[in-house]
């Protein structure tokens, strides 16, 4: 019983120590690799419209992982049905094919910046919407599944303040 005690009151720490994050949730990737249709899409809770906020899309990746780069097409679209799409690129691994991210030798996690000091001016729900746009070198076709990313998330924090 004290040990179940200790690690619940360690789980409260960690947990309560990320007092930015207002917004972070994860979808799994099909076992066979991220295919190019599948889009992942999230829908954020009513958001406070004066504060600023930062957006990160969360990427986690394992040894499968071909490439030290990412595409995604992310697709933002507001409560009146405004959206705005961005072609975005991230730095997977480093020249000499480390990988970046936190996390063990086997899974790495990626906090890839999308969004800056937002503000959601709007009233309501907004979604996000991210695809992979990964081509081999000299096809224009896409590739069909992605190989190596497990995970892919959205996360929302509140904007510190100095």
């Amino acid at each position: 019983m004290r040990k179940f005690c200790i690690l619940f009151l360690t789980t409260i720490g960690l947990v309560s120590c990320d007092k930015n994050r207002i917004y972070d949730n994860y979808k799994s990737v099909e076992n066979i690799g991220w295919h190019k249709d599948s889009i992942q899409q999230f829908e954020l809770p009513v958001m406070d419209t004066i504060a600023g906020h930062n957006l990160y899309i969360n990427i986690r990746n394992n040894n499968d992982y071909l490439f030290s780069n990412l595409f995604v097409i992310a697709t933002f679209e507001y409560p009146n049905g405004k959206t705005q799409v961005d072609t975005l690129e991230y730095e997977m691994a480093l020249p000499n094919g480390k990988w970046l991210g936190t996390g063990g030798a086997s899974v790495k996690e990626n906090k890839l910046w999308y969004k800056e000091d937002f503000k959601f001016n709007e009233k309501g729900n907004y979604k996000v919407s991210i695809a992979q746009a990964m081509r081999a070198n000299g096809s224009a076709d896409g590739i069909t599944f992605l190989k190596g990313i497990t995970d892919v998330g959205l996360r929302v924090e509140k904007k510190e303040t100095p």
